[in-house]
């Protein structure tokens, strides 16, 4: 979704790229905005974000985590389980 590179300990951010498929993007928009509500680890990121000033750039981050999640899933062929149910099986 963004491109980014680290340079030394920073990330530098560039925009979103104009070929992309509008109505994906809408829908992983929609979803990071209520994806917070529900996962305590987005939660987390959204709030990392939303303190240094921009919801939207919150927002994104989230897109962007989700899309992560959804690139790990398709890469190991498994179920995605959230972390709790993971510690809560654990315990």
């Amino acid at each position: 979704m963004q491109r980014s590179k680290r340079v030394g300990r920073e990330k530098i951010s560039g925009p979103i790229s104009k070929k992309r498929n509008k109505h994906l993007q809408t829908v992983l928009i929609e979803a990071a905005k209520l994806a917070p509500r529900w996962n305590p680890q987005l939660a987390e990121v959204h709030e990392q974000e939303v303190i240094k000033g921009n919801r939207n750039r919150a927002t994104l981050a989230v897109a962007c985590k989700l899309v992560a999640y959804m690139m790990a899933v398709d890469k190991n062929q498994r179920e995605f389980i959230p972390q709790e149910e993971i510690l809560e099986e654990a315990a």
